[in-house]
């Protein structure tokens, strides 16, 4: 007992002999510095560039930690153990000094948004992340910053971009690009409609030439006609390659429309030397399209495809075309139309009626013309003219061909059985240059004709002036075919195209029907009559059977027939009929 209390007396001895410090001085001393050790350690452990910003009781922001990947990226190094925000320029150059200020005075916890350090020249891009911590007393406003380098991925985003926007071969921007430009236009609260236009430049015969040269001397004539097109252009104009052999102008307009104008002339100006690929000279034309903007609710690609509806009118007039409006629901409307159509001849949903052909020397009835009809079942009757030509643009002429040549053979089995004999008439079917192109006709009449038990000379195909322009030889092929079968053929609408008396001799065409243009006016024009003479001077020469279209009036179909005509057709006849109408009428002209 004596020694313990000896030691308790030598230990209170040497602890009176320690320096009197205050009572957790030593502690809070020695506290401090492991904690802003580890602050540092942790934040250096961060794979980013990233800092601890506070705002003082005065609002006013400074730097209370820094890793070192933050200080290189942010191009400085701490002066001072806490450095003013606004004292170090990188906050201010990518706007992280505004962005910190609004952040802290606002409630939520986090925030993120795409920065760059202001520099034009090999700089940087970061995703920069805001996130409030708890509040110290000596920083009632605290938050972590952290820079993520994007550079990388952003530089291969853009590239990869301006790869997507330029044409490999000319290096021009291509139609995406060319549109984004238009839209930034449209888009700048200063537009002023009428004070841009778009222009679809295409060049003619380049198809042609690809072929007849190859692709590769194709491609050199690309690239050299895009640098002829480009030396028209003024300064601010854009010019794009859209696709194939065509390009587009983005234009300003200073003086109105008659600045695209006097551009078209331009473009013509430097086509006007031939290009030279290899050994040949081939000179280059084209045509151009025009469309103005005129509002700002406009798209590119709708200014873009106006210019292209003008672009097909100019291939048409041979000279630059400027789009006017209602020209793309015209458009749309054929698309409508084809769609409609196609449904239509799927549900058998179109009919035939007939307009008799009458001998004008007798009154007899010869034959009937047998015309498509469509009664739509929301819109109404549509016109023939509309629907035809887009039935032949669209390929649909084909089945609607087959669909028309079966039903016309079947109205006149029927009138047959009703009569009970074969009537003394024949059936005149349309035959269109597709279906030439595209079907086998022989084999179409022949199996129509034997299913019905027709006898072929009771059918005649009427064929156009252009159905045989468009390709002589296969045309030739196919009335031979039909003079074997022994149908026979009518020369549609004749004097309206470009048939040469040539192939009025080779072809076997059995009968000219005159185009009602030539008919109508023929009492009051001189040149009228004297066309009607010369083609029934012709068809007489070469044996054929003649028919007038458009006889209108008794006092035209006596004319006619003074004139030496065979056949007239037109309301002064019959309008067109239905079949059991149709029957009815030869029965009654009959007796």
């Amino acid at each position: 007992m004596q020694v313990a209390s000896s030691r308790r007396r030598n230990k209170a001895q040497e602890s009176s002999a320690l320096p009197v410090m205050p009572a957790g001085a030593r502690f809070f001393s020695i506290s401090e510095g492991i904690i802003d050790t580890a602050r540092k350690d942790y934040i250096d452990a961060l794979p980013v560039a990233a800092a601890i910003l506070c705002q003082d009781e005065n609002g006013r922001s400074y730097v209370d930690l820094a890793n070192s990947v933050f200080e290189d990226t942010a191009g400085w190094k701490a002066a001072s153990d806490k450095p003013w925000v606004d004292s170090i320029g990188f906050f201010s150059e990518t706007g992280i000094s505004r962005a910190l200020e609004d952040f802290l005075d606002r409630g939520e916890r986090a925030y993120q948004f795409e920065g760059h350090d202001g520099r034009s020249i090999n700089g940087r891009y970061y995703t920069v992340r805001l996130s409030k911590l708890r509040p110290t007393p000596y920083a009632p406003q605290r938050c972590l910053i952290a820079l993520i380098d994007k550079t990388v991925q952003i530089e291969t985003e853009n590239s990869l971009r301006a790869e997507m926007l330029r044409d490999s071969l000319t290096g021009l921007p291509n139609r995406l690009a060319f549109n984004e430009r238009v839209e930034a236009i449209l888009g700048d609260r200063n537009f002023k409609p009428g004070s841009h236009a778009v222009l679809a430049v295409d060049m003619t015969r380049f198809s042609r030439v690809n072929h007849c040269v190859g692709a590769l001397a194709g491609d050199e004539l690309l690239i050299t006609f895009a640098r002829r097109l480009f030396s028209a252009l003024r300064p601010g104009d854009v010019l794009a390659r859209t696709g194939g052999d065509e390009f587009a102008i983005l234009l300003r307009l200073d003086k109105g429309v008659g600045d695209a104008v006097a551009f078209a002339d331009r473009i013509t100006g430097v086509l006007g030397t031939p290009f030279r690929l290899s050994d040949m000279e081939i000179r280059v034309d084209c045509a151009i399209g025009c469309a103005v903007a005129q509002d700002k609710k406009d798209s590119a690609e709708e200014l873009l495809r106006n210019a292209q509806f003008a672009l097909k009118r100019a291939k048409l007039f041979g000279q630059v075309q400027v789009y006017e409006p209602g020209q793309a629901q015209v458009v749309r409307r054929r698309f409508s139309i084809e769609t409609e159509l196609r449904r239509a001849i799927e549900a058998g949903q179109l009919s035939l009626a007939f307009q008799p052909l009458v001998e004008l020397a007798t009154g007899k009835i010869t034959g009937f013309e047998a015309l498509t009809r469509w009664d739509h079942e929301e819109e109404g009757v549509i016109a023939p003219y509309e629907f035809i030509e887009v039935a032949e643009e669209s390929g649909l002429i084909v089945p609607l061909g087959r669909w028309a040549l079966g039903a016309a053979l079947d109205a006149m089995r029927g009138w047959d059985e009703k009569y009970g004999e074969p009537l003394p008439v024949y059936m005149g079917v349309n035959l269109s240059a597709v279906q030439i192109q595209r079907d086998d006709v022989a084999a179409l009449v022949s199996d129509a004709l034997a299913e019905r038990k027709i006898e072929s000379h009771r059918l005649m195909l009427e064929v156009t002036e252009s159905a045989i322009i468009h390709d002589p030889q296969r045309a030739t092929e196919v009335l031979e075919a039909m003079q074997r079968l022994g149908v026979r053929i009518a020369l549609d609408d004749f004097g309206t195209g470009y048939t040469s008396l040539a192939y009025l001799q080779r072809l076997p065409i059995d009968l000219l029907k005159i185009d009602s243009s030539f008919v109508t006016d023929m009492l009051d024009d001189a040149d009228s009559t004297a066309i009607v003479r010369a083609v029934l001077s012709v068809a007489g020469a070469l044996g054929m059977v003649t028919t007038a279209e458009g006889v209108e009036c008794g006092k035209l179909a006596t004319a006619l027939a003074d004139m030496g005509c065979t056949n007239g057709q037109g309301f002064f006849f019959s309008e067109p009929l239905d079949a059991d109408a149709a029957f009815d009428y030869w029965l009654s002209r009959k007796t």
